[in-house]
C-alpha cells in the first residue's frame, strides 16, 4: 500500500518590469512547466516609486508595504487575484498538475510586483501548504542588484 501523498504542486510567482525585456522562464517549456499562467499588471495600482522616500527600497520593505496595505484598491487587486489563483491552484491540484506560473508585473518591477509576489507566496504557505509550494523569484530585484539569486 503507498501511503506516500502526492509531490506538492510548484507555484512559481515571479515579479518582473514591463520596461524590461520579460523573464524567459514565465512562458518556458522546459521540465515541468507548460507555458501557461497568469500575468497580473500592477500598474493600475498606486506606485510607491513615485516618492522619493521610496525610491531605494522595494516591495521587501516594511515602509513600502505599509504605504501599499494602506490603499483599499490594492486590497481589491490582490484579493481579486488571489481569487483567481487559488481556483485554479485547486483545479490544477484535482488534475494532478505538478507546476503553475503567476506573475506579476509593473513598471520596474521593484515596489507593486514584488509586494504581491511575496503577498501570494505568504498565503499560499497559509492556506494551502503542504499541497502547494510557492517558489519566489523577483527577477528585476536580482538583475538590479537589490537581492542575490537564490539557489533551488
Amino acid at each position: 500500500m503507498n501511503t506516500s501523498s502526492p509531490a506538492p504542486l510548484i507555484v512559481e510567482i515571479t515579479s518582473f518590469s514591463f520596461k524590461a525585456p520579460l523573464p524567459p522562464h514565465m512562458f518556458s517549456l522546459e521540465g515541468e512547466r507548460h507555458g501557461g499562467g497568469f500575468v497580473f499588471d500592477c500598474r493600475s495600482l498606486p506606485n510607491p516609486g513615485r516618492e522619493e522616500r521610496f525610491k531605494d527600497k522595494t516591495g521587501l520593505d516594511m515602509e513600502v508595504c505599509a504605504y501599499l496595505e494602506a490603499v483599499a484598491e490594492v486590497a481589491t487587486f490582490r484579493d481579486h487575484a488571489f481569487g483567481l489563483v487559488e481556483s485554479a491552484i485547486r483545479n490544477f491540484l484535482d488534475r494532478g498538475f505538478s507546476f503553475m506560473n503567476v506573475s506579476f508585473g509593473c513598471t520596474g518591477g521593484q515596489h507593486r510586483s514584488v509586494y504581491l509576489t511575496e503577498q501570494l507566496a505568504q498565503h499560499l504557505n497559509a492556506t494551502l501548504a503542504p499541497q502547494v509550494t510557492p517558489k519566489v523569484v523577483h527577477y528585476n530585484l536580482v538583475r538590479k542588484g537589490f537581492i542575490k539569486e537564490t539557489a533551488d
